[in-house]
């Protein structure tokens, strides 16, 4: 009896302890209406499946109830969900305030009644999927706040019904999709959405000007529209929306000055207008902006002076006014006080003056890009200041003493591009002698001295730049070989040594490259990215190519030799750098043929052997580098018929002229009569022709000694035989005077006398 009166008591406080358990499990079961509709939403996506667990639809994955049992979160992001989204299936989750299918692969649209039956929905995100057509007319629920379908396939214009009731919304992003016509500005009226912080209309196809209104938004934050086809001049009430920390408008065709009532945006953090056409001179003021961080007004075509106000903004992290029709001497300018620099870009444009010494001042310098102005001097040792430097570019400017600058530069221990093409013209490459004492340049990854007239050889202190991947020494005045410890560089996938003066033969050790012989170990992958991009008038790709990379992975592997004095066979070793994307050896003195191993080189984009000497037929096997984007073996002495490949014909008839045996298509069909075949035949028969030869000299040789002793030797033995063999001679030769003078001189004498 203790005993059963003892587990009673066990069993009461057990529970005693579960009630607010099952209280609350009865609380929050999902409504079997909701769990009907979950489930009908879940059969049009793969690999959803909520059929096989819990039946309280609340414990499902994904789904958030309230203390009713009310589902008000439905939250899937990137659970590679395929399907369609039926709005029929969610028309009964009429609690629903926070739905996130973001990152799946969704498609099909969205109907109207998709936004009529989600009335109470805070948060919709249905960004990066596959979704398209065009948004409903129906306005939104005043309850939305904020609303991301970027990244899908969205177009149309968006109708400005949209937001007519949307009072409350505070984050609109539509950003990656295909929507035209107008910026709708109506969003920004009074009366509609006064909390709006957030607008993303970038990377659409919107077209027009910017309508006035954004200015009506007082609470906007952030405001990008950029990559689209807009037009006219920047709506001057955008300046009334004081509280903006960004405008980013880059790459679209808007024009004007920009208004000095830009300072009346105190709040700017990031103003990118970039790749525009805006012009005029910059507001003398724009200093007064002391919260900028980011500025990028490049590729548009702003004039005058930089103004000396700029320096006081001294929370700059960026500064890029590249590519436009700036001027002055810079170097009265004063960096000091930019602290907090990191990468200043002022290429191409008319700035003056020397390298100002105050910008050494700012330590935490990583880039520097002055390429394309009018700068002199020389480079000088301050520069060693900046410990965290690690991309210059100075190249298409006048500075001098180039082995000094090189000896300077070299212990900047984070360099990892040094740009210097166009710049130190007419000076010889730094010698051997003259870097005795090298030590540096250890992380170095890109080295350009492109175009500048460079005198000497290629020295062999490149050898010890370990990391560097990219040399590029084109358009100089180089002489001498190919150095053949270039093929030992651990790292080195391009090369440009084209226009230079370079003699010798191609080297074989160059065919051993290691990083275009075996793909890279997938952990050892470098996705090393450059401060600022890098262009191809910097390293010269080739002379019809333009590049334009931040990414070191997407530098095509190249081997660059044109316009040299090269001479010798092309080596059959090349066949060896499968990884190789881009082969010119044209306008050299190559000969021989052109080596059939070159089809191993699957990865080919790009091959010019053109303007040498090179002879025999194109390798059949060539027509199977499918992937060929140029290919030229213009005038050559090859001959025979070109391959026939979807590949080979598809280039013009220029890629083969200069070849006066060559034919087939592109160029003229070869002779009927003369065909490949037949060629072949009489090519194998005049082989076999040329090594039957001497046999045929050697038993006609033998004939006639056989034959001449054989008469000749039996008459100065004979004697007998010898003056028979001559009273023989005697008779036919008087016989043979007798027949062809005596007998037609009697007949002409008879007649005479008749």
């Amino acid at each position: 009896m203790l005993v059963q009166a003892y587990n009673l008591m066990a069993h009461a406080f057990l529970l005693f302890l579960l009630f607010p358990y099952i209280i609350s499990t009865n609380i929050h079961a999902c409504k079997q209406n909701e769990r009907s509709s979950l489930l009908s939403f879940a059969s049009t996506l793969s690999p959803l499946n909520w059929t096989s667990i819990d039946y309280d639809c609340c414990r499902w994955n994904g789904i958030t109830c309230d203390q009713d049992g009310w589902v008000t979160h439905l939250l899937l992001p990137s659970k590679g969900l395929k399907g369609g989204i039926s709005p029929s299936s969610l028309a009964n989750l009429t609690r629903l305030i926070h739905l996130n299918l973001s990152h799946n692969s969704l498609y099909g649209s969205l109907e109207t009644q998709f936004f009529l039956s989600l009335n109470r929905l805070d948060i919709l995100d249905l960004s990066y999927n596959c979704l398209s057509g065009e948004l409903p007319i129906s306005p939104l629920s005043s309850n939305i706040r904020s609303i991301d379908l970027s990244s899908n396939h969205f177009f149309g214009a968006i109708p400005s019904s949209f937001f007519q009731q949307a009072s409350n919304l505070t984050s609109f992003n539509v950003s990656n999709n295909s929507f035209t016509g107008y910026v709708p500005s109506s969003i920004c009226l009074q009366h509609s959405s006064p909390f709006l912080r957030l607008l993303d209309f970038s990377s659409n196809l919107f077209n027009g000007d910017l309508a006035p209104g954004l200015g009506k938004c007082s609470e906007l934050q952030v405001f990008r529209a950029n990559h689209n086809n807009l037009s006219g001049l920047l709506p001057e009430d955008i300046y009334n929306a004081t509280k903006l920390e960004e405008i980013a408008l880059p790459l679209n065709s808007l024009h004007g000055a920009i208004s000095g009532k830009i300072v009346n945006l105190t709040n700017l953090a990031i103003l990118d207008l970039s790749s525009n056409h805006f012009g005029g001179e910059l507001p003398l003021n724009l200093g007064k902006l002391s919260k900028l961080k980011f500025v990028t007004l490049d590729f548009n075509n702003l004039e005058g002076v930089l103004p000396s106000s700029l320096m006081n903004c001294t929370n700059l992290v960026e500064l890029r006014l590249g590519n436009n029709h700036l001027e002055g001497d810079i170097s009265v300018l004063d960096f000091s006080r930019l602290s907090q620099l990191t990468k200043l870009d002022l290429r191409i444009n008319n700035f003056t003056g020397t390298v100002p010494v105050s910008l050494y001042s700012c330590r935490f310098l990583k880039a520097i890009r002055l390429t394309g102005n009018n700068l002199e001097g020389q480079i000088q040792d301050e520069i060693l200041s900046l410990k965290s430097l690690s991309f210059l570019s100075l190249g298409y400017n006048r500075f001098t003493n180039l082995t000094g600058a090189m000896k300077i530069l070299m212990s900047c221990k984070s360099l990892h591009a040094l740009l210097l093409s166009g710049s130190f013209v007419g000076e010889g490459m730094p010698s051997d002698d003259d870097m005795v004492d090298y030590v540096g340049f250890q992380n170095l990854r890109l080295l350009g001295l492109v175009r500048s007239n460079l005198t000497g050889q290629i020295p062999f202190w490149l050898s010890k730049l370990k990391n560097l991947e990219i040399l590029a020494l084109g358009f100089n005045q180089i002489t001498g070989p190919i150095p053949s410890w270039l093929g030992t560089l651990p790292r080195l996938f391009y090369i440009s040594l084209s226009h230079n003066q370079i003699s010798g033969k191609f080297p074989q050790q160059l065919c051993r490259l290691p990083r275009l012989l075996h793909e890279p170990i997938a952990s050892q992958g470098d996705n090393y990215e450059f401060e600022f991009p890098v262009y191809s008038s910097s390293i010269s790709i080739t002379a019809n190519q333009t590049f334009l990379s931040q990414k070191l992975c997407f530098f095509p592997a190249t081997i660059d030799l044109s316009t040299n004095n090269i001479v010798g066979d092309i080596p059959t070793e090349i066949s060896q750098l499968h990884l190789l994307y881009t082969l010119s050896l044209d306008s050299n003195n190559f000969s021989g043929v052109i080596p059939d191993q070159i089809s191993n080189l699957k990865n080919l984009e790009v091959l010019n052997l053109s303007m040498n000497h090179l002879s025999g037929i194109i390798p059949a096997s060539l027509a199977s580098l499918n992937f060929l984007k140029e290919f030229n073996v213009s005038y050559n002495n090859l001959e025979g018929s070109i391959p026939i490949g979807t590949q080979l014909q598809s280039f013009e008839v220029s890629a083969f002229e200069g070849n006066p045996k060559l034919c087939g298509a592109p160029l003229p069909k070869c002779s009927p009569n003369k065909g490949i075949d037949a060629d072949n035949k009489n090519n194998k028969d005049v082989y076999k022709w040329l090594h039957q030869l001497p046999w045929f000299y050697i038993f006609a040789a033998l004939g006639f000694i056989v034959g001449f002793w054989g008469v000749c030797g039996c008459l100065i033995i004979h004697k007998t035989w010898r003056y028979a063999y001559f009273r023989f001679i005697n008779k036919v030769q008087d016989r043979l005077l007798y027949v062809m003078i005596t007998v037609p001189l009697n007949k002409m004498d008879r007649r005479l006398r008749g």
